[in-house]
């Protein structure tokens, strides 16, 4: 990775750029259905962790290159020993040694607490689901289609729809996971069941992640950051769990000088203009 000029980062194997505060991160393997390699899985963990700390992106979009696939997975024309380090393969006596594969993929797994905006632009299957079971807000074109061909390969679903069940009713994830290439998720079907929250024609889609990523960027970034650790601490450590965190997050992302701005605000009367969706 290299940092470019004018708010961007150069890596092999993602295009990014930031604009007002939004980073827009485009898998950019199109040739290949945007599958993952070790490479990018490098390139991921260096480019979430690099935005970790830079105060000038407020909000990400993910997508992927072209308009057939959000991210079908492991490139499977990649040998799993440059996927994996550990000694441990498929077929030997220590299959239970196995790394987890899409390790350093995810936004969450390398700590970064800012909203990630999936936007899904085709296929996603498999190892997609490392990147879309870490996203915040998922939003897709008309003709997404979401699937776990796992199994009918001979392979267990294991890390995928772990990650998946956050995003996903039980009975949908076991069902997806359990058919494998016998089944799709239309993009509708994903927005019935809450794992996509809109669903537009596909030559809309980039207009509509950056409007909404735009709408979060216009919040304080400290509200913003520290109402996401909030949720997401619910989500993973339950009711109870996550109360006992909720006062500390709180306090760390309470900013008086935002709270004075927006008492402000309040006070004079004027709104946003929002949309209804």
């Amino acid at each position: 990775m290299s940092n470019g000029e004018s708010g961007s980062y150069i890596f092999d194997t993602l295009l990014v750029t930031v604009t007002d505060h939004v980073a827009t991160v485009v898998l950019n393997r199109p040739d290949a259905h945007n599958a993952f390699t070790a490479g990018m899985k490098r390139d991921c963990r260096d480019l979430w962790e690099a935005l970790r700390v830079d105060d000038d992106v407020r909000v990400v979009v993910l997508t992927g290159a072209g308009d057939r696939a959000f991210c079908t997975g492991i490139d499977r024309n990649e040998p799993f020993t440059a996927l994996d380090d550990s000694p441990a393969l498929y077929g030997t006596s220590n299959n239970f040694m196995y790394d987890d594969p899409g390790d350093w993929l995810g936004p969450k797994s390398n700590e970064l607490w800012k909203p990630v905006i999936g936007a899904v632009n085709g296929m996603a299957c498999g190892g997609a689901f490392y990147l879309l079971g870490e996203c915040d807000v998922l939003i897709a074109a008309d003709h997404a289609t979401f699937f776990d061909p796992h199994v009918t390969y001979g392979m267990p679903a294991v890390y995928e729809p772990m990650k998946m069940l956050g995003m996903m009713p039980f009975g949908e994830v076991m069902r997806m996971s359990l058919t494998g290439n016998g089944e799709r998720i239309s993009a509708d079907s994903a927005r019935q069941m809450g794992l996509v929250s809109e669903v537009v024609p596909s030559d809309e889609l980039d207009a509509a992640a950056d409007r909404l990523a735009r709408s979060i960027a216009a919040n304080p970034p400290w509200a913003v950051q520290g109402t996401l650790r909030a949720i997401w601490a619910a989500r993973d450590l339950g009711r109870l769990g996550s109360r006992t965190m909720a006062a500390s997050i709180l306090s760390a992302a309470t900013d008086k000088a935002a709270l004075a701005a927006g008492a402000e605000g309040f006070s004079s009367g004027e709104r946003p203009e929002p949309r209804v969706r």
